[in-house]
């Protein structure tokens, strides 16, 4: 079984490495970012794919639709530190078949891989696909305008404020403008919350 992993912290790639080197049927691939990941999945073709949210330049769960567009019936476990079940039910609306938390038990990797690898799904027990479709989530979209729209999707993605300026051609100052207006309209404290926020907005609504 071919698997490429990708993430962009080489400890957490030796680690993986180390994990499956006695998993005789298991071949490792890696890469440290999205484009590189892209390009070897279309050079290897692997059986399953290892990515991580938190990329550089595109998130993970980017990288699975980019997948998933050249290949419907591709195979992606993601694993992640982020276990939080919005971003669970992201990533199973997208199309993953498996999601790993980096923090529990390393030994969950190995049987993701192989239950997804044989076509099967992995993911947490405690996964709640309903979390993003509460009505709460409806209403608190109805406050914001189309720039914040695009911010809370890009806060989804895992992109820091001064890449959305950026990306959205508009000065760091406006966008971290908009983020704190945005805390005050949706009741949040913190841009941490925010990000846990737009996520569950993401998952229901912005996809």
């Amino acid at each position: 079984m071919r698997v490429l992993l990708v993430d962009d912290h080489p400890i957490v790639i030796a680690a993986c490495q180390a994990l499956l080197a006695d998993e005789a049927e298991i071949t490792v691939t890696a890469a440290v970012d999205a484009a590189s990941g892209l390009a070897s999945f279309a050079a290897d073709a692997p059986e399953v794919c290892v990515l991580d949210i938190n990329l550089p330049s595109v998130s993970g769960l980017e990288l699975a639709q980019q997948i998933l567009g050249k290949d419907a019936e591709a195979r992606i476990v993601i694993f992640s530190i982020n276990d939080d079940p919005v971003f669970i039910a992201r990533a199973v609306d997208i199309g993953v078949k498996g999601y790993v938390s980096k923090s529990g038990d390393p030994n969950d990797l190995v049987i993701a891989i192989r239950e997804v690898g044989r076509g099967g799904t992995f993911l947490p027990t405690r996964n709640d696909a309903t979390a993003a479709e509460s009505p709460i989530v409806e209403s608190r979209l109805a406050q914001i305008g189309s720039r914040e729209t695009k911010i809370l999707r890009l806060l989804a993605t895992g992109r820091t404020l001064a890449e959305i300026a950026k990306l959205i051609g508009v000065s760091y100052g406006t966008v971290a403008n908009d983020t704190a207006i945005m805390r005050h309209k949706l009741g949040v404290r913190s841009t941490r919350e925010l990000v846990r926020l737009a996520a569950e907005i993401s998952a229901k609504l912005l996809s």
